[in-house]
């Protein structure tokens, strides 16, 4: 079959011409004769495309330390943000379910300078970003801890995780709420605060009743970027440490039978004759509950540091600290005929060459000593040592910022 032919008609040039002014003639009809039909009309983009505003605090180049970084997004969403500071070190955070807002977990530490990137999406679904910056004010004044156990450390069943601080801390709830215990049984604890016998503040946690042996516990102070309070100063580093309790034991002294029994998992194990304080007057021991802080070995003792002025000065082997006020078990072998049948001491809690060494060999820091006897000083506080096992349950729990 053979294609169909197309063939181009042309016009006369009048007849075109005829054509053109019938065309021009008839748009011209169409149209409205007002001013405003020839005026350009301007298309302004849809709100739903507009850039999304993002808002960064703290800003500026002395911001405030001590408070989360918050970044907030207004005419969209927010999609991810990243603070890292001038180290690479990323400060964590969450966009909120809506996507308006982002805070971060931690505080912004002093003396840091900080970036921000925040990606966002329009409500008309266009993606953006926003890159931003502030700098923190460096801390006029710097707070420090110590603390006990040390890290790795087996201890006793009545070992308190204690933190000593170099400065006043005014704002203990806030101090509080970074300091964070995990232990592998959950066991029920409190921290409380007390001044140190240093006279430095204090906060020891302890639990509801001895640990139980094995337990492991955890320490992460979270502190810094946390204000102490006035004249306290700020906090710039964060502290942990992790312990673990060994063998269930409690030492019994009993002051008026004059011995000392080692009880460990609920059987005695050995009894020793022991010289506690002179009774009726400055000589006298504590009474109450004192966990062994520290094993000394041979230590040089001067009565003159506790302030019984000259009463001694003398080395004193398997010396195990009892109280910062200066309270010791020790070997007393200058005291042999007291041993067992009085109490002669300045207040340490003595006993034979012999059964020293054993017995030192037997405890570990953390242990309770449980002491009882009719004519002491009276009991030991929390802050000298560490007394806090003289309070109740709820008299501890008292003493919580957070209670």
């Amino acid at each position: 079959m053979s294609r169909p032919s197309r063939t181009r008609v042309l016009a006369h040039p009048r007849v075109r011409a005829a054509l053109v002014a019938a065309l021009l003639s008839s748009l011209a009809a169409c149209s409205s004769s007002t001013p405003s039909d020839t005026s350009v009309t301007k298309v302004t983009p849809s709100p739903d495309d507009r850039p999304v505003t993002v808002t960064v605090t703290p800003a500026g180049a002395k911001a405030r330390a001590g408070e989360p970084v918050r970044v907030t997004a207004t005419g969209g969403r927010l999609t991810s943000v990243t603070v890292t500071d001038a180290k690479g070190h990323r400060l964590a955070g969450e966009v909120a379910a809506d996507g308006r807002s982002w805070v971060s977990g931690r505080k912004a530490v002093p003396g840091t300078a900080y970036t921000v990137a925040a990606a966002t999406r329009s409500a008309g679904g266009t993606a953006g970003s926003t890159r931003a910056g502030f700098t923190t004010a460096p801390a006029d004044k710097v707070n420090k801890v110590d603390w006990r156990p040390g890290a790795g450390a087996t201890v006793g069943i009545a070992q308190p995780i204690s933190l000593v601080f170099d400065h006043p801390v005014k704002n203990r709830a806030e101090v509080e709420k970074q300091l964070r215990i995990t232990t592998s049984n959950d066991t029920e604890g409190s921290w409380g605060w007390m001044r140190d016998w240093s006279g430095r503040d204090r906060v020891d946690w302890r639990p509801r009743t001895y640990w139980k042996p094995g337990t492991e516990i955890t320490l992460k102070a979270e502190l810094n970027g946390t204000d102490s309070g006035a004249d306290g100063g700020w906090f710039v580093r964060d502290y942990t440490t992790a312990f673990t309790i060994g063998a269930g034991q409690i030492v019994e002294v009993d002051l008026d039978r004059h011995r000392l029994s080692l009880v460990r998992a609920g059987k005695t194990v050995r009894r020793i004759p022991v010289s506690g304080g002179t009774p009726g007057g400055d000589k006298r021991s504590w009474r109450g509950t004192a966990v062994l802080m520290a094993k000394e070995g041979t230590i040089n003792m001067n009565s003159e540091t506790v302030g019984l002025r000259d009463a001694y000065n003398k080395m004193v082997d398997h010396s195990m600290r009892l109280t910062w006020s200066g309270m010791y078990a020790h070997a007393a072998p200058w005291n042999a005929k007291y041993l067992g049948r009085s109490n002669q001491s300045s207040g340490c809690i003595g006993m034979s060459d012999a059964d020293a060494a054993w017995f030192y060999a037997q405890v570990r820091p953390g242990d309770p000593f449980e002491i009882t006897g009719k004519d002491t000083k009276g009991v030991v506080e929390p802050g000298n040592g560490f007394g806090a096992w003289n309070l109740s349950w709820a008299e501890w729990q008292q003493r919580s910022a957070l209670r």
